[in-house]
């Protein structure tokens, strides 16, 4: 019994060769589920979506957990929630190629203290407008924990967004490398930030601290390569106000911008230095 379930707690392995094709976490696939009584079966066919997991049973079979690109839940089937998450063999998925690059945006804050809901408000304004492939923007709110697990889910870039007093003008958007020393920048432009391993100041938002979180989702295991976090300068985080100030609500579709604008600049760096590595290969 005992090595049962010290094999059923190990992971499956990072990848499985499907029609010639390495398929792991973050690939993208098309469904072609085998059975047709089910309805699931029958919706899902020809659907595309991605790979969140490789999973193998105790008889050796390969399992593929995969979340559905259009399903509007999900990010609760990357939170292992069932429902949203759906299951296939190796002769059920057909691979679209290589992997997909995957970044996770995290709208941070309290909705209930003012401007400091306004990385929430920026995570709304994003998932109204059609959603880029591979790109998955979620509402996390206060929710630290929940973003420190969704931080090991192999992504390859992860965007925060949140308030951060800095002494700038309300409304100002500052861009912060948290892998990079600190250093001074004008307003709106790029800033670096303390390091998630150590050094730098911590941003002391409220509860859910960007850089702590990602402190935290380091000592627990590999966090995405880029990391950047996109701070709005606050009028107020008064309790009980529940809307943005009006400079802080302004700079919320110009936030959106410079998040999709962040997106595409790490998409094109992933893609050179995928390049140059085959070029060196």
């Amino acid at each position: 019994m005992g090595d049962f379930w010290t094999r059923m707690e190990g992971r499956g392995p990072a990848e499985v060769v499907v029609d010639g094709v390495e398929v792991r976490a973050g690939s993208r696939v098309r469904l072609r589920p085998r059975g047709t009584a089910d309805v699931l079966d029958l919706v899902l066919t020809g659907r595309e979506g991605v790979v969140e997991a490789v999973e193998q049973d105790e008889e050796g079979a390969f399992h593929f957990a995969v979340t559905v690109d259009d399903d509007p839940g999900r990010d609760l089937g990357e939170a292992r929630l069932p429902g949203h998450r759906f299951f296939y063999a190796a002769d059920e998925i057909e691979p679209l190629g290589e992997r997909a690059f995957r970044v996770l945006v995290a709208g941070i804050g309290n909705v209930f203290l003012g401007d400091d809901g306004f990385g929430v408000e920026v995570a709304r304004h994003l998932s109204a407008a059609p959603r880029t492939p591979g790109v998955d923007v979620v509402d996390f709110g206060i929710r630290g924990m929940d973003l420190v697990y969704a931080l090991q889910r192999d992504y390859d870039a992860v965007i925060l967004v949140d308030a951060s007093p800095r002494g700038e003008p309300p409304g100002t958007l500052t861009v912060l490398d948290p892998t990079e020393p600190a250093e001074h920048a004008g307003p709106g432009q790029r800033e670096a930030s303390g390091a998630p391993a150590g050094g730098g100041q911590p941003l002391e938002t409220h509860g859910m601290d960007p850089v702590k979180v990602l402190r935290l989702a380091a000592e627990l295991g590999p966090v995405p390569r880029l990391i950047r976090i996109v701070c709005c300068e606050p009028e107020s985080a008064a309790e009980a106000l529940y809307e943005l100030s009006a400079p802080v609500q302004a700079a919320v579709p110009e936030a959106a911008s410079l998040v999709n604008a962040l997106v595409m600049e790490m998409i094109a760096e992933s893609a050179g230095r995928g390049c140059r590595d085959r070029a060196h290969g």
